[in-house]
């Protein structure tokens, strides 16, 4: 059972769940893509490409892992009553705002951003400001069960 559900209260529902966009692994992507461009070069003999196919792939590999492992230890959630936001394993952040604290909700995209639909989305309330959740899939529809409700 998801964290989202553990701290539901009772007669709160889920409106709209939100996660990390595919964006975040394009640096792990691009390591690999270099290790296997050095892996064809190091298939011609040469033990120096071989060594270097190998520690990039590593890297990729790391990288990759990493952001996966992000993406899944990662839940935003928006019920009818708050925002639910959730990050990490073992140690765990959580941030929770109620709507009736929410002023407002700023959404920043890049042009790729706008491309391929990902951005940052701040949600700014009463007091405080809530942590930036970056490269989010869908920024625009998780500002529209924000501010809808």
């Amino acid at each position: 059972m998801s964290y989202v559900e553990n701290v539901l209260q009772p007669g709160e529902t889920i409106r709209h769940t939100a996660s990390i966009h595919w964006i975040a692994y394009w640096p792990g992507a691009l390591f690999a893509l270099v290790a296997l461009a050095a892996f064809g070069f190091g298939e011609r003999g040469s033990m120096f490409w071989q060594v270097v196919a190998g520690l990039l792939g590593l890297v990729a590999l790391f990288l990759l892992s990493r952001e996966w492992f992000t993406w899944w230890t990662t839940e935003i959630a928006v019920t009818n009553r708050r925002i639910i936001f959730k990050e990490g394993f073992i140690r765990r952040n959580t941030v929770e705002m109620h709507m009736d604290k929410v002023e407002s909700v700023d959404v920043d995209q890049s042009i790729l951003g706008r491309i391929l639909d990902y951005g940052d989305v701040i949600v700014k309330g009463t007091g405080t400001g809530f942590e930036p959740l970056t490269a989010i899939r869908a920024p625009l529809d998780l500002r529209n069960h924000i501010t809808g409700v």
